[in-house]
This record gives structure tokens, sequence and C-alpha cells, in this order.
């Protein structure tokens, strides 16, 4: 938060969003503040991603000087099949089994993005639709070994090694990555917030 320069406030630990917004041009900050991730009894993945979006903001918001107004931008992802949200594997059988699952088939990456500025807040939500082409065992397993599915939701990363597992997409890329960069655009273009400066 010593960057007296930014126009924004990030509550992320993600570096693909901080990429992601320093790619449009935006000045920011980035403020970790901690939200609980578990998901309500019937929660749709719509709802969960939008509230922890906001929850991730509020936490961020609540750790910054109040007489501070500038905007906070919160996101989060998830990679749903059917109604199951599959979270970041912490072990090699947990990062299997999700490419077995995603592997041949169709699944969907969510990410809603929220903005909290001084007169309220504002949420959007982008949803793409990812296709895997069949993988065997140990392309999984090499997959694994390369280190990146362990923090991501899902266990892939489009931007990474796991772009050649990505048959089509329909969607947006920047929002299967994290931060969908439309809807992110449309809601800080509503503050004031310009992009491409």
């Amino acid at each position: 938060m010593n960057d007296a320069d930014h126009e924004l406030y990030l509550a992320s630990r993600s570096p693909r969003r901080r990429e992601l917004l320093r790619q449009i041009g935006v000045r920011f900050a980035v403020v970790e503040g901690d939200a609980d991730e578990t998901r309500l009894p019937g929660e749709h993945p719509e709802d969960y991603v939008l509230r922890l979006a906001v929850a991730k903001a509020r936490a961020a918001r609540a750790l910054i000087p109040h007489h501070d107004q500038r905007p906070v931008l919160g996101a989060d992802t998830a990679v749903v099949i059917g109604e199951q949200i599959l979270g970041k594997p912490e072990t090699r059988e947990e990062s299997l089994a999700m490419m077995q699952l995603l592997s041949g088939r169709a699944h969907r990456v969510l990410t809603a993005v929220a903005l909290i500025s001084a007169d309220g807040e504002r949420t959007d939500l982008s949803e793409s639709r990812v296709t895997f082409r069949t993988l065997d065992d140990s392309e999984a397993l090499g997959y694994w070994r390369t280190g990146e599915p362990r923090d991501k939701a899902g266990g892939y990363a489009i931007q990474g090694y796991g772009a050649l597992f990505v048959s089509a997409l329909n969607g947006s890329y920047s929002g299967v990555m994290g931060l969908p960069l439309f809807e992110t655009g449309r809601l800080l273009a509503q503050v004031g917030i310009e992009v491409m400066e």
C-alpha cells in the first residue's frame, strides 16, 4: 500500500490478476484481506463466486484507512462441472482426479468481479465454456510435476502448460485466467477509472 500514485486497490494474492490489470494500464496497490471460502449449503456456483468476490473486496476495504476512498476490486474464480466446484488440488491424487474429470469434456469457468467504491458495491460475472481434449494418465501426471496445478482453481492454468489441453474456448480468456477484462473495465468506467492511459 505504499504506492501513492495508484487509483485502485486490488484485493488479491493472484499474480495473474495483477498481470491482467497492468495489461489494461490500471495503477493499483495490493491489499490482501482474508475471506472464508466455505461454500454455503445449496449455494449455486454463480452465487458462490459473486459472494466471495464481494467478501474479498470488503475484507481488503477493512484494512484501508477510512479517509482513503479509492475503490477496491475483488474477484473470485470457480471451475464448475454440473454444480460441482473444483478447488485447488493440494495433492497429486487430487490433481489426477481433477484432470480425469475434465478430460474429454466441457466445463464452465465462472469469474465474479466486485468493486467497492465511495458510492456502494458493484458486481459483474463472466461465464466461459472450456473444452478439454482427452488426456491420458501420463500427461496428467506430467502436468502435476510441472508444479502448475497447485494454486489454480480447477487444477490448471490456461495461460501456462494447461493450454495444451484446451481444445475449445467459448467466452473470456482473461476470465478463465482469473480477471475478465471486459467486465472489469465496465465496472471501472462506472467509477471514473480510465483504462489504456
